[in-house]
């Protein structure tokens, strides 16, 4: 799919042996240019990735989620990506999601393309309870730092322009960085629409999400991190 090579989709992934493969074996095969962010991983992650037809950046140690999305805009930019694309790396994303994604902002109407969870009904259906309970809290608690209301800021399918990715700068190294990027769309004044999309969960992927606790921790960081500036 030539259409498809201008797309540069990172992924971000911290030991993610056990998905990795899955995942870059679909995006390659619908003909993305694929850029993988391996954070200090400590399993086989980089080299299942190396076997594949991608581009991999490594950070020698644990950086956090906002560090590799950083590192990825910059690697992307410095390629040449016309349209970028994150897409999470434990296979809760789907191909036609992304594509939904990247067919809203070619449409025009928009720089940034978040994905939502909480736009159909079953789709926030599909989440488990204390799941979704956590993530429509984090709703209110991301209005509340940004000034800008959204159903599903910590969605990880995301796409925007070469223009806006350029402007977005994130000191966020930790999963605080979410609220950081709704922030950064919302100083440059960057057009933001949300898609609905399915995300499927799985034991696996639901081990290597956010608790409650660490929501709490990722709000403390962002204010922290806010007052020292």
């Amino acid at each position: 799919m030539p259409e498809n090579r201008d797309v540069h989709v990172i992924v971000r992934a911290y030991n993610e042996a056990t998905t990795l493969e899955r995942v870059l074996d679909e995006l390659v095969a619908a003909g993305y240019s694929v850029l993988v962010v391996d954070d200090g991983s400590r399993d086989g992650t980089s080299t299942i990735a190396a076997r594949h037809a991608v581009r991999v950046v490594r950070h020698p140690v644990n950086l956090g989620p906002g560090a590799a999305l950083q590192t990825g805009l910059e690697a992307a930019l410095a390629d040449g990506a016309r349209r970028l694309a994150t897409f999470d790396a434990d296979g809760q994303h789907q191909l036609h999601d992304l594509a939904a994604c990247l067919a809203a902002l070619d449409a025009g109407a928009a720089d940034v393309v978040f994905g939502s969870r909480f736009l159909r009904p079953g789709d926030r259906r599909s989440i488990p309870w204390p799941r979704r309970l956590l993530l429509r809290g984090s709703v209110v608690v991301n209005a509340l730092l940004t000034g800008h209301w959204m159903t599903d800021a910590h969605c990880g399918l995301r796409a925007m322009t070469r223009q806006a990715a350029a402007r977005i700068h994130l000191r966020e190294r930790g999963f605080a960085y979410a609220s950081e990027l709704v922030a950064e769309v919302r100083r440059h004044r960057l057009r933001l629409v949300e898609v609905p999309v399915t995300v499927r969960y799985t034991d696996y992927s639901l081990r290597k999400g956010q608790t409650g606790w660490n929501a709490v921790n990722i709000l403390l960081d962002y204010l922290t991190h806010k007052v020292l500036r």
